[in-house]
């Protein structure tokens, strides 16, 4: 059973058409990279998955739970670390992660518990008392996804997570969330413009201009393209201009 499953779904604003059929699954204990420029349809497709957005049409399940039919069962499954930050920065590390613990109804003693047990995980545990004013760009992005993790979810989205970080930040966080995979067996999709980002072991899904244009091991989409590397793929796949940098356009 995957732990996402996006089934031809489309969503339009207005007259724009933001997305096109999409179809794409995460499996469990992965990592799935959805590579596109911005504005290839990335966030609309979080803000589906997450209900932010109402569907419009096709189906979207998390680990076989339709999130229409069945959010409730659907949504407990899943922690998402959105791109613009949204942490309390006159709170302190952990009252920013007891307070999202209440909205989870989880019990403050148990929130407490797993608090300590994923700021540990993210290499936050001395950190617990400081205000997240106080912390790193990397280090508030740790804290979001420790946040994410509170609830126990067996999927976790990405959107753009390393943005405005340095390369240290950035692999740290890559490292940290890779290792979830495969100490924790949660599947994650990781939303990126950015090539150095994805490994040719990740599996990978290209979204241009709101169409899905390839899905698979990212060997095998660079092979069927009869590309080099990651970056010669995406641009014989879509047909855009080298961009200097590592970075999509």
């Amino acid at each position: 059973m995957p732990a996402l499953s996006i089934d031809r779904v489309s969503h339009s604003y207005g007259p724009r058409r933001a997305l096109a059929d999409v179809s794409l699954t995460v499996a469990p204990a992965s990592f799935t990279a959805l590579l596109g420029l911005n504005g290839a349809g990335k966030s609309t497709l979080f803000s589906l998955v997450t209900r932010l957005f109402g569907i419009q049409s096709g189906r979207i399940g998390i680990f076989g739970h339709d999130i229409r039919s069945a959010p409730g069962k659907a949504l407990r499954q899943l922690g998402v670390v959105f791109q613009p930050r949204t942490l309390d920065l006159d709170l302190s590390v952990m009252q920013n992660l007891l307070y999202h613990a209440a909205l989870h109804g989880i019990a403050r003693s148990e929130a407490r518990l797993r608090g300590d047990e994923v700021l540990a995980r993210l290499g936050l545990a001395d950190r617990a008392g400081s205000k997240v004013r106080d912390l790193s760009g990397g280090q508030m992005r740790r804290l979001e996804i420790a946040r994410a993790l509170l609830h126990r979810p067996r999927l976790l989205l990405l959107d753009e997570a390393t943005v405005g970080l340095d390369v240290k930040a950035r692999a740290d966080i890559l490292d940290h969330v890779r290792q979830l995979v495969t100490e924790q067996g949660i599947g994650v999709l990781w939303a990126t413009h950015l090539f150095d980002e994805i490994v040719t072991g990740d599996d990978l899904v290209v979204l241009h201009q709101g169409r899905v244009l390839a899905h698979g091991p990212a060997s095998r989409v660079i092979a069927e393209a009869g590309a080099d590397d990651i970056h010669a793929a995406f641009m014989r796949l879509t047909g855009a201009a080298t961009v200097p940098g590592g970075a999509a356009p």
